[in-house]
């Protein structure tokens, strides 16, 4: 059924690149966010299966879980080398992290990018009601909402980019930039983690599409088309975090963890194996910290978790090398027999365990390059011991910078001297300054939460 304008109150159609279905875990905030959202009001949540069929679409796999139904769908070898191994991982992800040197543009998996984007809305055309909120989420789907426009989809549609987006003279580096681009004002509502985010959509549209900016806050295209862009930086479930490292003792590998530091301080950092990190940066500068502080050598050790992502695209593999080799250089020039300064692990972990690690670290280290939010920063917080907390060491770069501010250590993550000497204040902090630090943090993160996130967009869109 053809959805169309109304002021009733319908489901909520949930649009991704990947779903979490019921049968699996919430791996992170943004899945239980969803799902929470979904329970609520009933709807339905989208996107591919994750599995790589003889061909696209066919069958749409629906399963009911209550008041909540999910559809998925099967993509081609094809469509997804040129949908989300091409467009999207090798053209997008860079140029979106301020990486146009990496950026590898290819027509065919533009072609690709677009061609799964219309599967979506074709399949998704017959699922939307005529009272339902659509909410597409993410850098793979951009076009989607001006497909469903041209079915006659008239519904409200919002869209939240978890990304960063960068200025408009990066932007325009895109082949067919516009044809791309262009298509976010056809959503009445895109959400952005921060105000520079907003900003570069701003002023792409201002001076790239030739918009103007209405009295109420709107941008209007040539065309006459209206959207409205606004900040909603994504939060974190902060109680749950909290709850989750507070029994982390109950854990064997959290005991394993501190028997093995042998009293030692623990800076630890947590990121998917991606260049947008800064993990060599982070590497050299720890390599710094104990260069120049021979005080610290035995008395601190650094816990990176990396799990690899992405592994066919080559600039993650050849990350993945550089770092072992930087991991294996900085222990064989400063390890002891009783001590390995660095400790460099590619495996993931369920969350309840590394809200326990977070909790044990004195120091959380988190530097990208840019990232839109970063989700670490917040959850290494909120897993701190009230009485004890630890310190963040976060990149201006970062999104979560915008909340946090001052009470994270904030440095730039290529001045690796910066890095090494926040690292340097960050473990020889006072305790009444750590507990202050920390309880401001926490203040922001219980009120900016992953649930008033949710609920502040949705609202919005419904207006």
């Amino acid at each position: 059924m053809v959805g169309r304008s109304s002021g009733g109150q319908g489901r909520l159609i949930v649009v991704s690149n990947r779903v979490a279905l019921p049968d699996q875990t919430a791996t992170g905030g943004l899945a239980s966010a969803m799902r929470a959202a979904l329970q609520e009001r009933g709807g339905l949540w989208f996107g591919w299966s994750g599995k790589v069929a003889r061909q696209t679409g066919g069958e749409v796999h629906r399963i009911k879980d209550g008041i909540v139904e999910y559809a998925t769908i099967d993509l081609s070898r094809a469509d997804h080398d040129d949908f989300y191994n091409g467009f999207a991982n090798r053209t997008l992800w860079p140029l979106l992290h301020y990486r146009p040197d990496l950026v590898d543009y290819d027509r065919k998996h533009l072609a690709g990018y677009l061609r799964v984007n219309n599967l979506f809305a074709e399949e998704l055309m017959s699922l939307i009601g005529p009272h339902d909120l659509v909410w597409i989420n993410d850098f793979h789907l951009i076009p989607l909402a001006a497909m469903l426009r041209e079915r006659g989809i008239r519904n409200r549609i919002g869209f939240f980019l978890h990304t960063p987006l960068p200025a408009a003279g990066l932007l325009i580096a895109l082949p067919r930039h516009r044809e791309l681009l262009e298509t976010l004002a056809s959503y009445d509502l895109v959400g952005l983690h921060t105000p520079r985010d907003r900003r570069a959509l701003e002023e792409y549209f201002l001076h790239e599409v030739g918009a103007t900016m209405r009295r109420d806050g709107r941008l209007q295209t040539p065309g006459g088309r209206m959207f409205r862009a606004e900040v909603f930086p994504i939060g974190i479930d902060t109680r749950e975090v909290a709850d989750s490292a507070s029994h982390a003792n109950e854990h064997e590998e959290i005991h394993q963890l501190r028997h093995s530091l042998e009293g030692r301080a623990l800076i630890i950092g947590v990121d998917r194996l991606d260049y947008s990190k800064g993990l060599p940066e982070r590497f050299q500068a720890y390599a710094r910290l104990l260069e120049r502080s021979p005080q610290l050598h035995r008395k601190v050790s650094f816990l990176q978790i990396a799990p690899p992502s992405r592994g066919g695209v080559p600039e993650y593999r050849q990350i993945r090398r550089d770092l072992e080799r930087s991991a294996g250089h900085i222990n064989g020039m400063y390890a002891a027999p009783d001590w390995v300064p660095i400790r460099y692990v590619n495996n993931s972990f369920a969350h309840d365990l590394l809200s326990g690690y977070y909790r044990t670290a004195r120091v959380g280290l988190v530097t990208p390059l840019r990232d839109g939010m970063n989700l670490v920063a917040k959850e290494y917080v909120a897993s701190q011991d009230p009485n004890d907390p630890g310190v963040l060491v976060l990149s201006r770069f970062a999104g979560a910078a915008q909340e946090l501010g001052n009470d994270a250590l904030l440095v730039n993550p290529a001045d690796t001297e910066e890095v090494a000497e926040a690292l340097g204040i960050a473990l020889t902090m006072p305790l009444p300054e750590r507990r202050a630090r920390w309880r401001r943090m926490m203040d922001v993160l219980e009120k900016q939460d992953v649930t008033a996130w949710r609920n502040a967009f949705l609202q919005r869109l419904a207006q």
